[in-house]
């Protein structure tokens, strides 16, 4: 499973060379758009990838897969006109990150390396080149639509001609507060964390074991730890500030760096390389265990809370501000936050799934018993939640999902946007297509003059 994704998401490096090593005849050039080639391999290279991740399409795949590589072409020879720039810092990041998400799949970075046949810094190299194409083609779509606005007149009039069984249908949504409380842990179970981490800074520094070694077999960071604690390239404003004070003064990459606290719990670091404003390193997070005996407690005082709200001793938003520990919500009164598009409505498979189980037979108004959940830090916490408003699933209407109608009605407008300037700038740029390939019904037929 992992290898026909893997192959899905990086075609470019994995077939392109088994492509290349093939006859004249494979990679020949079947199309020519601007200063751009397009090879046969190219297409097959598309079709392969495009079969891997389950597409299909309609007509024959090497004329529609042809079509959609020309029409990248397009967008990279405006991008040159234009002197489209990328900046380097954000295509490294985004390469990093392919890259470790490779080595996770995967399983480590010499596997990843026998995988795909290639060093890192040859796989870097690649990923660099298709990732600024992208980006490239990108700014260039973003420049083409960053001036279409969307009128309430036009969205009436969208609204008006469209047919019943069209009108967009907008899911159930809720909105929620939450009062999370962190159990008690004692003093002696973080002493006992702290003495953990203090033994492996011995252990690398005796050169008894290695730093990533300790790391695959003892962080609890899972991500990272299959990776021998290493987290990629970041810069200071991706990582949480009381490790991101402690990583970028390192400068030693034999050295080890004292424990850190932060809300995942506590850390020891070690540098690997710094490139500019960015960071490599390893790290080893161990958390400190929560008993059932303080789990358990939480829960009691958490329910006291709520039966003392429903009674009317109190109301929800004055205790968020008292008792919360959730510092996200707490300042909010409760009210969680969709990060997917900065409101306060959640559809019930975008919430927690603990959050979700707890409001899904709720009434509006109505406070859950008190349960268990994992945070968006890894940490075991006691919460109740209030269901705030439920608006179940409905076809849009003008007077409800105003907004929801307007970004179908500019996602119209920016794709009709789009295909006017890929046919009129077929018109201007210099296209030669094989004869075998003129024969292609095409989307956009001004490919052939």
């Amino acid at each position: 499973m992992i290898r026909k994704f893997l192959i899905g998401c990086f075609a470019v490096c994995a077939l392109t060379a088994s492509a290349q090593e093939q006859s004249n005849v494979i990679d020949e050039v079947v199309w020519v758009v601007g200063d751009e080639a397009i090879l046969k391999s190219d297409v097959e290279n598309a079709r392969m990838e495009a079969l891997q991740q389950g597409e299909r399409w309609e007509g024959d795949p090497y004329c529609v897969l042809s079509e959609q590589l020309a029409i990248k072409k397009l967008f990279l020879h405006q991008a040159a006109i234009d002197s489209v720039e990328v900046a380097d810092a954000d295509v490294f990041q985004k390469v990093d990150s392919r890259l470790n998400f490779f080595i996770q799949n995967i399983g480590s970075k010499e596997k990843m390396e026998e995988y795909f046949g290639r060093s890192t810094t040859q796989l870097r190299e690649q990923l660099y080149n298709v990732i600024k194409e992208d980006e490239m083609v990108s700014e260039v779509r973003r420049n083409l639509v960053k001036n279409i606005k969307v009128t309430p007149a036009q969205v009436r009039r969208f609204f008006k001609d469209l047919p019943e069984d069209s009108i967009p249908f907008v899911p159930t949504k809720v909105e929620c507060q939450i009062i999370v409380r962190y159990p008690k842990i004692p003093q002696e179970e973080i002493d006992r964390v702290k003495d953990e981490l203090r033994s492996y800074t011995e252990r690398v520094n005796n050169g008894s074991a290695q730093f990533s070694t300790l790391a695959l077999l003892y962080s609890e960071d899972k991500e990272s730890a299959q990776k021998g604690g290493e987290i990629g390239f970041s810069g200071r404003g991706a990582l949480v500030p009381e490790f991101a004070n402690v990583a970028f003064n390192l400068t030693d990459p034999k050295s080890i760096s004292k424990i850190v606290e932060t809300e995942y719990g506590f850390h020891i670091i070690q540098l690997i390389e710094k490139r500019g404003d960015q960071m490599n390193c390893r790290h080893i997070l161990r958390k400190p265990r929560v008993s059932g005996e303080a789990l358990q407690e939480c829960v009691n005082d958490l329910d006291s809370i709520a039966k003392e709200i429903g009674e009317g001793l109190y109301t929800f938003d004055e205790c968020v501000s008292i008792v919360s520990a959730d510092k996200d919500t707490r300042n909010n009164y409760g009210l969680m936050v969709n990060e997917q598009d900065g409101t306060s409505r959640f559809e019930l498979k975008d919430l927690p799934s603990e959050v979700a189980r707890a409001v899904v037979g709720m009434k509006v108004g109505e406070i859950s018993k008190p349960f268990i959940m994992m945070n968006n830090k890894g940490k075991e916490v006691v919460a109740v939640v209030k269901l705030k408003s439920r608006v179940n699933g409905h076809r849009a209407t003008m007077a409800d999902d105003y907004q929801v109608l307007q970004e179908v009605v500019l996602d119209k407008l920016c794709t009709e946007k789009v295909e006017k300037w890929i046919r009129e700038k077929q018109q201007t740029t210099y296209i030669h297509i094989n004869d075998d390939w003129r024969n292609c019904e095409f989307k956009y037929p001004g490919w052939i003059k």
